[in-house]
């Protein structure tokens, strides 16, 4: 009996229906728990809004987003191991404006990731205004005012920050670049020190977040002098903004979500509408003002564009500043 000939159209077409067959035998994306990896201790702003969105896709995805604090070394060793992980969809990173923005400028050369190459963003999840704050004692109201002091006596003021390198630190030294003054930085280890030495009046001026200096101004220990965003913000909305006396100036923190660089398109764009879905409904949009933050989604190429222009901003701020780690 003699076998059919089976064409060689046919033989093609099984081999890519049999090579199908695990695709969809896999199911819809997630189907097993998640891990966001927040490159910082508990308690910092990554990891507080990291948390508030992976108990959102929680809910929304019937699987558990496990946050994972790998903290340390500026956030390196962390972002490393997500850049490593199996580009499934199911090893994220809480990727921020020091772990993706400041480190490739600070860091040049030694960086073993590629914050624009490495990394398939999904979407930016918050902006954190920074303040510039005063103790009460010091003799100025306004960014004007402030300016004309540290140009009267330069080199003279001093102003505390919670490291070289932190975004509080870069985003004052914008502030300086632009302003044309010299006021020196005291760097603290944190922002908590920092705080405490400012409300007891032995540091006079600060780069702080919102979220923390929030309380403080409102009980009236410190004075709120300007926000770095382009706009002013809602948690203090009678506070300028830096862009009112120094056109074009825009600094923040902030932090989003990214997947090792190989996840599959599918799986990125899912996750990217799945948190800008999250991130639109008027609850989730009142938490994160309430937590200092100002909501910022964006698509996967949006994302991308601001973390590359955020690179090389960061990147020019720490050449002209001269910061240096060790």
């Amino acid at each position: 009996m003699s076998r059919p000939v089976v064409g060689r159209r046919a033989v093609i077409a099984a081999g890519a229906a049999a090579l199908s067959l695990p695709a969809r035998a896999q199911g819809a994306y997630p189907e097993r728990p998640v891990k966001f990896v927040v490159p910082f201790p508990p308690g910092q702003a990554a990891d507080t809004f990291g948390r508030l969105m992976a108990e959102r896709l929680s809910a929304l995805w019937k699987q558990q987003v496990v946050v994972e604090n790998k903290g340390g070394g500026a956030g390196i060793p962390a972002m490393e191991g997500v850049k490593a992980a199996a580009p499934d969809g199911y090893t994220l990173a809480v990727g921020s404006s020091g772990t993706l923005g400041i480190n490739p400028g600070l860091h040049a050369g030694k960086l073993p990731y590629d914050a624009v190459n490495d990394f398939a963003p999904c979407s930016n999840i918050f902006l954190v205004p920074l303040l510039i704050t005063a103790h009460p004692s010091l003799p100025v109201a306004t960014l004007a005012e402030l300016i004309a002091l540290a140009k009267k006596e330069p080199g003279q003021l001093g102003y505390g920050s919670p490291g070289v390198g932190s975004s509080q630190h870069l985003a004052m030294e914008l502030f300086k670049h632009t302003a044309g003054v010299d006021i020196r930085n005291i760097p603290y280890k944190g922002s908590g020190p920092a705080v405490s030495d400012l409300l007891g009046g032995h540091i006079k001026l600060m780069m702080d977040s919102v979220t923390s200096a929030l309380p403080h101004v409102r009980e009236g220990r410190i004075k709120a002098i300007a926000v770095t965003t382009a706009k002013r913000v809602p948690q203090l909305p009678d506070v300028p903004a830096i862009a009112e006396t120094l056109a074009g100036f825009d600094a923040a923190g902030w932090a989003g979500v990214v997947a090792p660089s190989r996840t599959p398109r599918a799986i990125v764009e899912k996750i990217s509408a799945d948190m800008r879905a999250q991130i639109a409904l008027p609850e989730v949009q009142r938490r994160i003002i309430e937590l200092g933050g100002i909501p910022d989604p964006g698509t996967p190429e949006q994302y991308h564009a601001f973390i590359k222009a955020e690179v090389a901003k960061w990147t020019e701020v720490v050449r002209i500043s001269g910061a240096r780690v060790d």
